[in-house]
């Protein structure tokens, strides 16, 4: 293998090249404090007037192609990508930015917009971006719009805050300087280690070597780049091209899941190892670990290496979409309880059952970690030995409920619980108020026989806790017991702020019109009596402290 390194400035890399960012890969997830490390550069170099060293690129070469007079080398970004979408960004905001009245500006306008976008039948733009199901990136690259209405994935999020951050930067420099200059500082002063391989074999383990050497990247992109450098070492030639394909494929479904839900992907990985650890483990693997342990489940055949690929595509399925469950959100706190819910739900037991074995496992989480106030160091042995053996022992759903039960003993609710232990439940607890003024709303309303209003819920699990819990003596009268679970209550979201410092005789009849059936209640019950204070707080408090009790007792 060859290596040719090119030391390049952001002028010399992109002329002549056409980017490509492949299915297979992550789709734009920089954040905004990278962002800012970058524009924070940028600042420093211009004012230093010295290079600078930004990262280094590798990339696949592909074929050339002409257009007009030009002629474009298409280049498929391997690693380096988060940082030349974000400079593409940062360029089209300069551009937007540069004024046709004035003869420098213009010149430099018009070269910047032929650079972003070349003038073919396709209005084909420099960088092609994966994942861009919505356009959002190449409408904005393209004509300048920032497509908020558009946003479907935290990718797309994440290129519309990027524009947004770029803009701001620009008009700041503006404001102070010449644009001209920040367009040079980028174009001239800026500089990458550029890697341009035409085997493709040899990217990744380029990336693998390159990325083993300090340089920031995730361990489940590493993950990636080592299965597909394995396809190369070790499958023959006559399957290589189908297990290249499967395996692009599981990446592009896997970077499809975590565009909704960005930052969880490596403790996807992590869990993903420790469930298939061949030793029984004490606690959850470290990125690296976990990403040895599915590189050995790859190993070096083309069904063991799809077989590792597939795995971590349904760990990484099923972490999303249990975090995509706010209504578990208080009993998802530490990483333990998370990793137990995972393997529940990967064994794919049948609904009722799954059901079953998960209502054990949120009351028993529940209340150790939080009727009980143990902190995320309490029992993390014993919660990752029963997900692994769930998976890896194959347990039944049997055996699997009487490990769960056994790991709430001695978090008996008459120990955990006091006489105060419902006073003072707010603003601290406001994800835990919520859970549990949610799970009593389900227990008024079976007894009530009625529905529960799911579309009213759907508005309060979609809003911060504190906008939808409701103090019914408002806190600006500066009562000692507003804070208690007695005096709080659920409302949409913007019910809750139309309401907000009333008194409780002139919201009771908007409680009775809310859909909750514990407001309601609340409601007729102030309506009656004409009245709500201490002695109300304190009985309607007692009052759900036995439900807790007997929902969350052994």
């Amino acid at each position: 293998m060859q290596l040719t390194p090119q030391h390049l400035t952001i002028e010399q890399l992109l002329q002549g090249r056409l980017f490509r960012i492949p299915d297979y890969q992550r789709a734009y997830s920089w954040g905004k404090k990278q962002r800012a490390d970058l524009l924070h550069d940028i600042l420093e170099v211009h004012r230093s007037d010295r290079d600078h060293f930004m990262a280094t690129i590798v990339a696949l070469g592909g074929e050339y192609r002409t257009m007009g007079a030009d002629r474009f080398r298409d280049v498929s970004l391997v690693d380096g990508q988060q940082r030349i979408t974000t400079l593409i960004i940062l360029l089209k905001a300069i551009e937007k930015s540069l004024d046709d009245k004035s003869k420098d500006e213009a010149e430099a306008k018009s070269q910047l917009r032929r650079l972003i976008v070349k003038a073919d039948d396709h209005n084909l733009v420099l960088l092609q971006t994966n994942h861009d199901s919505s356009q959002v990136f190449a409408n904005y690259v393209r004509a300048g719009q920032i497509g908020t209405a558009e946003v479907v994935t935290a990718a797309d999020m994440n290129v519309v805050d990027a524009a947004n951050e770029a803009e701001h930067f620009v008009s700041e420099w503006v404001a102070s300087g010449s644009i001209i200059d920040l367009l040079g500082t980028i174009r001239h002063k800026l500089s990458v280690i550029y890697h341009e391989l035409q085997d493709e074999a040899s990217v990744y383990r380029v990336f693998e070597v390159l990325n083993s050497r300090g340089l920031d990247v995730r361990w489940i992109d590493k993950t990636k780049s080592q299965l597909l450098a394995s396809i190369y070492e070790f499958v023959d030639e006559g399957s290589r091209s189908d297990a290249l394909h499967e395996q692009k494929t599981i990446w592009q479904d896997i970077y499809r899941y975590l565009g909704r839900e960005e930052g969880i992907g490596d403790e996807a990985l992590r869990f993903a190892g420790t469930l298939k650890c061949k030793e029984r483990p004490n606690r959850v693997l470290s990125d690296r670990e976990a990403s040895l342990a599915i590189l050995e489940i790859g190993g070096d055949d083309v069904r063991s290496l799809s077989e590792a690929g597939n795995w971590l595509k349904n760990v990484v399925r099923t972490v999303v979409d249990l975090r995509r469950q706010p209504r578990l959100s208080a009993v998802l706190k530490t990483q333990q309880a998370r990793f137990l819910a995972v393997a529940i739900k990967i064994r794919k037991f049948e609904p009722e059952v799954e059901r079953d074995l998960l209502r054990v496992w949120e009351n028993v989480t529940f209340r150790i970690f939080t009727l009980a106030g143990k902190d995320s160091r309490s029992k993390v042995g014993e919660y990752v030995r029963l997900g692994h053996d769930i998976v890896a022992s194959e347990l039944p759903a049997e055996e699997i409920l009487e490990r769960l039960r056994k790991l709430g003993a001695g978090f008996s609710m008459r120990e955990v619980i006091d006489k105060s232990a419902w006073q003072g439940w707010y603003p601290d607890w406001s994800e835990d108020v919520r859970y549990v003024l949610y799970r009593y709303e389900e227990h008024r309303a079976k007894d009530a026989g009625t529905a529960l209003n799911e579309a009213q819920w759907l508005k309060v699990w979609t809003a911060d806790p504190s906008k939808s819990i409701e103090h019914i003596l408002p806190q600006s009268s500066g009562k000692g017991f507003i804070h208690d679970l007695g005096n709080l209550t659920m409302l949409p979201p913007g019910v809750n702020s139309s309401l907000k410092d009333k008194p409780p005789k002139s919201k009771a009849k908007r409680y009775t019109e809310s859909g909750l059936e514990i407001t309601m209640a609340v409601g007729r019950q102030i309506l009656r009596d004409g009245k709500w204070n201490k002695a109300a707080v304190r009985a309607r408090g007692e009052d759900i402290g036995e439900f807790i009790k007997n929902e969350w007792s052994e």
